[in-house]
């Protein structure tokens, strides 16, 4: 991903006609920047890898949280996709498609450690919000 849509935009290779995809790629860059940090500054260091909950860990249900449960996942695929969007990659978009599966499994991780640690709570959580695009997943 590090220089296939680069590499397609300039040998015209499964490019996306106009400008619009690049424009529409600016746009997704910044938000997706914004979903994928902002979230590791709000948590501090309740931003964990691997997965974990700290002792006094408080299930936090707005800002950045407040439609969508895995906002910084949502941020590193929109952040990709725009780099594709940006070099007008018809296969860097395909490539981030394939991206997608490899989150899954983290998410669902995530959210059994989620609902262990804070049971209905975070059941009624669920019920109301998006796991990565709201309207959509």
């Amino acid at each position: 991903m590090a220089w296939l849509p680069a590499h397609d935009d300039r040998r015209d290779l499964a490019t996306i006609d106009g400008e619009a995809a690049r424009y529409l790629g600016l746009a997704l860059l910044v938000v997706g920047g914004v979903l994928r940090v902002g979230p590791m500054f709000v948590l501090g260091d309740r931003f964990t890898w691997p997965l974990a909950t700290q002792r006094g860990h408080k299930l936090l249900t707005s800002g950045f949280y407040r439609f969508i449960r895995h906002p910084s996942y949502s941020g590193a695929l929109l952040g990709e996709s725009a780099g594709s969007l940006l070099f007008r990659s018809g296969l860097g978009l395909i490539l981030i498609a394939l991206l997608l599966p490899c989150f899954l499994p983290l998410i669902g991780a995530e959210e059994s450690l989620l609902q262990s640690e804070f049971g209905e709570g975070y059941v009624a959580y669920r019920s109301r919000t998006w796991r990565l695009l709201p309207f959509v997943y």
